[in-house]
């Protein structure tokens, strides 16, 4: 059964795309995510009351990936785009590689208040040592903080991180600037690879068309996987 659509999508390379790569494709990570976060929802804004139902991510500048509820239509002949039918068939205790870049978060609880407060995970686990010591442990608190979060949500949405095979690719936070000149959104952002356990088949793939953490329309929160060896 078809769940959606997997697409790799790209700028096109004529001269007529290409002159204008410069505003499509800014200069800085954060401009070129928060340029994406409006380009790409012309392959599926087909009606103004469309609700956002799909993940992607920038795999190079003007390159990424998308996993989407529908076939992305590309009526502006922006991109080049190869898209097949998403259709994992997954059973219980089936092992999978996976790729993620999240915005992982936390909410706390603030004395006084109704509302819980998010925090960054990452950010969270630092601000709980001394200044003096974040430095050094910042490289395996990261991971630390990591699991702990990737294992919260494999309770959630029916998989188990495989212990010791959880890698971080990067750690770093993306600026986004806003509309109108109206500030920069500020969030963190990390890669990693690892390898889980599908437990609940259903449940997880559902996971998978929905994402994963926060900032999704920014280009995080798609996970990528394929079968171990």
């Amino acid at each position: 059964m078809t769940v959606g659509f997997l697409s790799r999508v790209a700028l096109r390379r004529d001269a007529s795309v290409q002159a204008l790569a410069g505003l499509l494709v800014p200069q800085g990570e954060g401009r070129q995510h928060g340029a994406a976060h409006h380009l790409l929802w012309v392959l599926f804004g087909d009606d103004p009351s469309r609700i956002r139902d799909f993940l992607w991510r920038q795999t190079e500048p003007g390159h990424f990936m998308i996993l989407s509820a529908r076939k992305p239509v590309d009526s502006h002949g922006l991109f080049e785009i190869e898209s097949r039918e998403f259709t994992p068939k997954l059973r219980e205790g089936n092992r999978l590689r996976f790729l993620l870049r999240v915005n992982a978060t936390i909410d706390r609880k603030v004395p006084g208040r109704k509302r819980s407060q998010r925090h960054d995970v990452v950010m969270d686990a630092l601000y709980k040592l001394p200044p003096r010591e974040r430095a050094a442990a910042r490289e395996s608190l990261v991971t630390t903080a990591m699991e702990a979060w990737l294992a919260r949500q494999g309770h959630r949405t029916g998989f188990e991180l495989k212990e010791g095979k959880l890698a971080i690719e990067s750690c770093d936070v993306l600026h986004i600037p806003r509309a109108q000149g109206q500030g920069k959104a500020t969030f963190g952002v990390v890669d990693v690879t690892g390898e889980l356990c599908v437990r609940t088949p259903d449940l997880f793939t559902q996971a998978l068309m929905q994402g994963f953490g926060r900032a999704r329309a920014f280009g995080c929160g798609l996970m990528l996987v394929r079968r171990t060896i």
